[in-house]
């Protein structure tokens, strides 16, 4: 004889079944979704895009990225001391005030202490031109901020006298959002610091 209690526990099984089913698909997806979502996040890391003229996006492999830091830190660097110590009575308004976007308040603090000292009114009291010759850095670009050490000679011309000097810069470099055209590789120099100078003779330059 049929119960409707066997109707009732066949619609329960059925419910089990169908609960069971969504549950175990629900788990699949989230599973599927995060390791989908983390190789796309390696990918996203490995590869960069960019839109050429066509309007196409091409994807660029950031394998080389520390190489490309390194050419950037060298260019900063070398771009900060160029403009900070290439100058005359004709420039050193302009260059110095680009140099300063290149640096904190450690760059600041020195070009202040400078002006403080006269070094800019005897540039124009004696035309004195303050010309750079080489610039070469050491940088470790291991852990930011990355540490650096510049070497750079440049000679004073006093009309008559020209004089060589050799200066090592030490400091260290962070990264900050890039602006154009002030600071186009997005570093920053920080504690910076005139560790030494000295008069070097053509002999020494020769060797």
């Amino acid at each position: 004889m049929k119960t409707p209690y066997k109707n009732i526990y066949n619609v329960l099984k059925l419910n089990r079944f169908i609960v069971s089913a969504v549950i175990i698909g629900a788990v699949l997806t989230c599973i599927v979704s995060v390791v989908l979502v983390v190789k796309l996040h390696k990918e996203t890391v490995n590869n960069a895009f960019v839109v050429n003229t066509d309007g196409n996006v091409i994807p660029l492999k950031l394998v080389s990225q520390q190489e490309n830091l390194e050419v950037e830190t060298l260019a900063h660097l070398e771009l900060f001391h160029s403009y900070f110590y290439n100058i005359d009575a004709s420039n050193y308004e302009k260059n110095l005030k680009k140099a300063l976007w290149l640096g904190n308040s450690s760059v600041d603090a020195l070009y202040r202490q400078k002006k403080a000292d006269g070094v800019y009114n005897r540039l124009l009291q004696y035309s004195l031109v303050q010309k750079v010759i080489s610039i070469a850095s050491k940088i470790d670009i291991q852990n930011e901020p990355y540490g650096f050490e510049t070497t750079t000679v440049f000679e004073i011309n006093r009309g008559s006298i020209i004089d060589t000097y050799e200066l090592v810069t030490t400091g260290n470099l962070i990264h900050v959002d890039r602006n154009f055209p002030n600071n186009t590789h997005g570093l920053l120099i920080t504690n910076f610091f005139e560790n030494k100078l000295k008069r070097i003779h053509n002999e020494d330059r020769k060797k």
